[in-house]
């Protein structure tokens, strides 16, 4: 975007790199200045962006995705379960295994405790916005789950953090039969990218209570044809909402 604007004339400070308290200055001595230009117009950085496959706190992700694959790959179902470990860093099993946080009482707290996205988790096996919902929030089967749930800090995950959101899960069954799962990227990360069909559940859910199916389909369809459109206003016409309104 700067640069299209310096293209158009528009003019603004010539040292906010290499000038006194600029960016070089700022960041510290190690700055490395070839970093800027490396790659240039061949490798674009917004691929790398990571996806929330969830709409929860960022340090579940990786839980969530190792649940995930526990419980389809070997249908684990809630009356199954016996005690569910989740190995973490020691932030955030100190945050998101806070006492307070096994009895959420709205959408704010329950989308930040990792013990009840867990447990919707496993009764639903999604998590999606509807899983933070007032009818959600009163389903037993998730309650009948969420006190089987406990943290560990591992000393071992905090050396691989942050490069790496490492995740291990273990679901101990009351048949007596133990299943594990570790992941070192959670779900839309970019190591570890959403598949397009996990992109459009993901958008149908957000969009469901302001858009009708048809409008949905109308607008994905859109996106993924941007490059046709001659001008932002036509594709703009397309984004109006046809429901709650």
């Amino acid at each position: 975007f700067a640069a299209l604007l310096a293209r158009e004339g528009y003019t603004g400070t010539e040292e906010i790199f290499e000038g006194k308290e600029g960016l070089m200055d700022v960041m510290g001595p190690e700055w490395d200045e070839s970093k800027l230009f490396d790659g240039l117009g061949e490798k674009f950085k917004i691929l790398e962006c990571s996806m929330k496959a969830f709409p929860t706190e960022a340090l579940t992700h990786t839980h969530l995705s190792a649940v995930l694959k526990l419980v389809k790959e070997n249908d684990i179902k809630p009356e199954d379960v016996e005690e569910v470990t989740i190995k973490t860093i020691a932030r955030a099993c100190d945050i998101l295994f806070d006492p307070h946080k096994y009895k959420p009482t709205s959408r704010e707290t329950a989308d930040h405790s990792l013990p009840y996205c867990i447990a919707v988790a496993i009764v639903d096996r999604k998590v999606t916005v509807q899983s933070f919902s007032e009818e959600k929030l009163k389903d037993q089967r998730v309650w009948n789950v969420i006190n089987k749930i406990k943290g560990v800090a591992s000393e071992e995950f905090e050396k691989l953090f942050p490069a790496k959101q490492p995740s291990e899960v273990i679901i101990k069954t009351v048949d007596g039969e133990e299943y594990s799962q570790y992941l070192e990227y959670p779900k839309g990360d970019p190591r570890e990218p959403m598949t397009d069909d996990e992109l459009m559940d993901k958008f149908n859910a957000l969009s469901a209570d302001m858009l009708s199916e048809v409008k949905q389909k109308e607008i994905k369809e859109a996106i993924y044809n941007f490059e046709k459109f001659g001008n932002v206003k036509d594709f703009m016409k397309i984004l109006r909402v046809d429901k709650g309104v």
